[in-house]
């Protein structure tokens, strides 16, 4: 008599790469970010999510009528427009998807249009009014942020950006001309220090959840929360730094 043995399913809560290797890293980064997930549909979305839980449930890939590269490709795509804790459709703006497009605008907008007060005080708004919406759609846990709580947190991010931006534009008159192209690099690293801790202000108060190994709830902690916006602040700061002194640089020799 045979026995027939149920196949063993693939963990999907890791990435599919080996991430102890950096070209694992480059290829869970790559796909995670990919800006072309902003553009499925509601109803791709709504299969990739459907095929994820029946998947998670239990179920093969045979009874679901899928390859392995078509699995993966539907997780990825669903951790693209869910939240990980809450399971909610996310803003799309807010979707690591959108990442590089939106900032490679406003990042240049903000390094072109810098010495007119009216321009510096547009972009700096766009820019952090897109850094809130990301920072909340992407916040830790599924406790709600209270709408007050929101607001102050956004209007003093944006207004902490602006005020920096228009004082180091003011300083940057009395330096060198080139002094000034540093101004964008400058107020976004210290509006940064602002809108994340602003923005999330709800985990700094409350922690964020631990899970075990098994993914059940452990507690909170507020030092990883802590240290987790620390993390995001730094990382911020770091992935803007390249193209805005890249430009910096070129327009130095330039001169």
């Amino acid at each position: 008599m045979s026995i027939s043995s149920k196949p063993e399913l693939l963990d999907i809560n890791k990435p599919r790469w080996d991430q102890s290797t950096y070209i694992g890293r480059a290829k869970h980064f790559f796909t995670v970010t990919n800006p072309l997930n902003i553009f499925a549909s509601n109803d791709e979305l709504e299969r990739a999510r459907d095929v994820i839980s029946k998947y998670k449930s239990g179920e093969s890939l045979e009874n679901l009528k899928i390859t392995e590269d078509e699995l993966w490709r539907n997780k990825y795509l669903y951790d693209s427009a869910y939240h990980p804790d809450t399971n909610e459709k996310m803003i799309v703006i807010g979707r690591m998807s959108a990442q590089v497009p939106m900032n490679m605008v406003i990042t240049g907008c903000m390094m072109m249009f810098y010495k007119s007060t009216p321009a510096v005080i547009f972009w700096q708004w766009c820019n952090q009014s897109f850094n809130a919406v990301v920072n909340y759609t992407n916040r830790s846990g599924a406790n709600p942020i209270a709408i007050e709580t929101l607001a102050q947190s956004y209007v003093g991010a944006v207004g902490g950006a602006v005020v920096t931006a228009l004082s180091l534009n003011r300083l940057a008159r009395h330096a060198p001309p080139l002094a000034g192209r540093l101004v964008p690099l400058a107020a976004v690293a210290a509006a940064n220090c602002v809108n994340i801790p602003l923005m999330r202000i709800t985990e700094l108060k409350n922690g964020i959840d631990l899970y075990n190994e098994e993914g059940k709830k452990i507690g909170a902690s507020k030092k990883a929360a802590k240290e987790a916006i620390s993390s995001v602040i730094l990382s911020r700061v770091l992935m803007a730094s390249p193209s805005m002194s890249k430009y910096f640089i070129s327009e130095y020799f330039v001169c």
